[in-house]
């Protein structure tokens, strides 16, 4: 179970070897207790409080806490300092980040991504026969890219990276015009936007696409990975480049939650706050997106390998299976 702290002034500390959570609510305070065997992450957002002795049940029981900004980006996490692996795979990362094993498994992961995508589309074009052909045409483009990404021998290379990157740009352009064309007109946006959203689709995707960096930072780590040393996303000072890298294939997961709220109407304009030069999630909003995007990643099953898996373990085995080809 993720404990996910996104409320203004809300303290978590330990009583009777439980995290107690204290908030105010329609100015009464509330108490809820979890026992530390049943949460897996604690993410925590600014302006929340935690005490030392729930960091230190934290770390007893292998819990990572993350703190996150208001709109959904970590900044940093407490964990024990065992890194539970051997170091031959972290050398192997850096051998592969330097020669061209990098680059092709760069382009596995940017194929998966944009193939993802194309299934989405696909799915989405069941329901809307009156527009097949344009969302085929869509398709197709995407498809075309992806192509072009894994059939590129250049894409061997180091030097290939930026040529990667703009096809994929390309890509993902193609792909968000498409999504903007199927929400109502309140929620059409103009392309990708960060820090700050540009508009409330963004604002969600951003704060989604921060809880999943820190999902797949904490899988890198466990399978024994370094979060830095990326193969693609490199050489940036701070930056935890392979997270950049590894998290492609699984974007869709926020991209297919995020959708379904609004093309559902489950979003409206109490969800978002305007700020200056744009649109913020507020704590109702967080609430929405936290419910659907957790029960889509943990507790929805899908078939993975042959068993009915979760999302999020899927993303351990694979990070699991990523390690284990370095190594080989």
């Amino acid at each position: 179970m993720q404990l996910v702290i996104n409320t203004y002034g809300t303290y978590v500390h330990v009583k009777d070897e439980l995290f107690e959570v204290r908030l105010k609510k329609d100015g009464k305070e509330e108490k809820h207790h979890f026992a530390s065997q049943k949460v897996t992450s604690i993410l925590l957002s600014k302006g929340a409080a935690i005490s030392t002795d729930a960091i230190i049940l934290a770390m007893k029981n292998n819990i990572d806490i993350v703190v996150f900004e208001y709109d959904g980006q970590p900044v940093g996490r407490f964990w024990h300092s065992k890194l539970g692996s051997t170091s031959k795979i972290r050398k192997k990362q850096l051998e592969a980040s330097l020669n061209e094993d990098g680059m092709i498994c760069v382009k596995g992961w940017i194929g998966t991504k944009l193939n993802n995508q194309v299934e989405f589309i696909k799915r989405l074009k069941k329901h809307r026969a009156q527009i097949a052909d344009e969302l085929d045409e869509k398709i197709a483009s995407i498809n075309s890219l992806k192509i072009k990404i894994l059939e590129n021998k250049a894409g061997e290379t180091i030097m290939a990276a930026d040529t990667i990157r703009g096809l994929e740009g390309t890509a993902g352009r193609i792909y968000f015009q498409t999504l903007s064309s199927l929400l109502s007109k309140q929620y059409r946006f103009e392309g990708r936007s960060f820090r700050p959203a540009n508009d409330p689709f963004n604002a969600f995707l951003n704060y989604a696409y921060g809880i999943l960096y820190s999902r797949v930072e904490k899988a890198l780590i466990i399978a024994g990975l370094d979060p830095y040393i990326g193969f693609m996303h490199r050489d940036d000072y701070n930056m935890k480049s392979m997270v950049f890298d590894f998290i492609e294939p699984y974007r869709i997961y926020a991209d297919e939650v995020i959708f379904k709220l609004f093309s559902a109407k489950k979003v409206n304009d109490a969800h978002c706050d305007k700020i200056t030069n744009g649109y913020s999630l507020n704590a109702e909003g967080k609430n929405l997106l936290v419910q659907n995007f957790f029960k889509f990643f943990e507790d929805d099953k899908i078939k993975y390998k042959g068993r009915n898996q979760s999302r999020a373990n899927a993303l351990q085995m694979d990070a699991h299976t990523f390690a284990n080809e370095l190594i080989k």
